[in-house]
C-alpha cells in the first residue's frame, strides 16, 4: 500500500508517464482492495461478537401481559436474584447483609433513583420482598420489577 514508482526503460512500454529527460514519476492510484478486506472482516467479527457482550446473568423471569417501561439516558442499577436466592449488584455478587450499605453508596453518585430487579421465577415472594426494602432503605423508592412478555392476560371479559 503505497505510490509506487514507475522507473523509465530505454525502449517502449510506460511511455504515457514518462517526462522529459528519463526522470521516473510516482503513481497517484492506490490500490483500495486490501482495505477493504481487511474492513470487510472486521465488519463480520464486530457482527459475531456484538450479541454476545448483552449477556447478563441468566435468570427464568415470569412472563406478564404489562408494557415495557421506557428507556433513559443512564445506564439503569440492576438487581438480580438468581434462583439459588444470590442477589447481584449489576453482574457483581453481594451479600445480603452488605446490600444496603453498597445500595448508599450508589444511590450517592447517580442522580436516578430508578432500579430494575430481576427475579428468578422460583424465588420465593419473601426473599424478593426483603430485596425491595432493602432497595428502599439503600435510596432507591423508583422500583421497577422486569419481566418477560406473552404471559397471560387475566383479561376474560373484554
Amino acid at each position: 500500500m503505497g505510490a509506487g514508482v514507475i522507473k523509465s526503460s530505454g525502449a517502449g512500454g510506460g511511455s504515457r508517464r514518462r517526462r522529459r529527460g528519463g526522470r521516473a514519476v510516482p503513481m497517484s492510484e492506490i490500490n483500495v482492495t486490501p482495505f477493504v478486506d481487511v474492513m470487510l472482516v472486521l465488519l463480520i467479527i464486530f457482527m459475531v461478537a456484538a450479541p454476545l457482550m448483552t449477556v447478563g446473568v441468566p435468570v427464568e423471569l415470569p412472563k406478564t401481559a404489562a408494557n415495557a417501561l421506557p428507556t433513559e439516558a443512564e445506564e439503569p442499577l440492576t438487581v438480580t436474584i438468581t434462583a439459588e436466592g444470590t442477589v447481584l449488584l449489576q453482574r457483581t455478587e453481594v451479600a445480603r447483609d452488605e446490600l444496603i450499605g453498597k445500595l448508599r453508596a450508589i444511590a450517592a453518585e447517580r442522580e436516578s433513583d430508578r432500579v430494575f430487579l430481576r427475579a428468578d421465577g422460583a424465588v420465593p415472594y419473601e426473599q424478593v420482598v426483603q430485596v425491595m426494602g432493602a432497595l428502599n432503605r439503600g435510596g432507591f423508592s423508583n422500583i421497577g420489577l422486569v419481566t418477560d412478555t406473552g404471559g397471560p392476560d387475566l383479561d376474560s371479559g373484554n
